[in-house]
């Protein structure tokens, strides 16, 4: 069996050993480690590892150096899985990484404590998948639900939004809800006052109003 290579960087020389450590027992060759981006760049391109497990923040500003390396590593070398170890949830950064596509993941450095589920993300990222932290989960989710402008509606006002999406007319909507044109009208003029659409001259309310449903999360 053909054991995975690793890279590993982290400026805190313990947690790189340690991690070192623990994997070469787990039957993970680590063929490389670094202390900072420029020289995980090196590391990766000399030995062409399976995977590079990065701290976000590394010198010589404690930023964004290991994100930006690993978005040049995919770039250079996309068939190399990236693991990003972060202290702090950081979803622009998070949201960023995953956008690259298949072999990435996100683990808070809390999360290597349980060294069995560290080697389990391991493994799933340098075969190709994707591991999120449960915590990472909870805060999109969340931030979901912050930014989503159609929360202020009820259920039945989502249900007129989106016949109006679909192009239909007042009559058109009241004949599909079985209600009077009356009560259509009612809550075409509550959804327009809860989404903040006020009359323009130049725009259409309504028209807005749709395009709001469509580009909602």
């Amino acid at each position: 069996m053909t054991r995975l290579r690793v890279v590993l960087a982290d400026d805190d020389v313990l947690l790189r050993q340690g991690l070192a450590s623990f994997l070469e027992r787990s039957e993970v060759s680590v063929v490389g480690q670094a202390g900072d981006g420029r020289a995980l760049l090196d590391v990766a391109r000399e030995t062409l590892p399976d995977l590079v497990v990065v701290d976000i923040r590394m010198p010589p500003t404690d930023t964004t150096e290991g994100l930006e390396a690993a978005r040049v590593i995919r770039a250079e070398l996309p068939g190399v899985g990236i693991l990003v170890l972060s202290a702090h949830v950081e979803v622009e950064h998070a949201m960023e990484l995953l956008a690259g596509g298949r072999g990435v993941g996100y683990l808070l450095k809390s999360r290597v404590g349980d060294v069995e589920e560290f080697l389990e993300a391991v493994r799933t990222v340098a075969k190709g998948g994707s591991v999120l932290d449960p915590a990472l989960v909870r805060e999109l989710v969340t931030a979901q639900r912050r930014e989503d402008p159609l929360d202020v509606l009820s259920e039945r006002e989502r249900e007129v939004l989106a016949l109006m999406a679909e192009g239909r007319s007042n009559v058109g909507i009241a004949r599909r809800l079985w209600v009077t044109e009356g009560t259509v009208e009612k809550h075409v003029h509550s959804i327009l006052g809860k989404l903040g659409l006020t009359e323009t001259d130049d725009d259409h309310r309504r028209v807005r109003a749709v395009l709001t449903f469509l580009q909602a999360p």
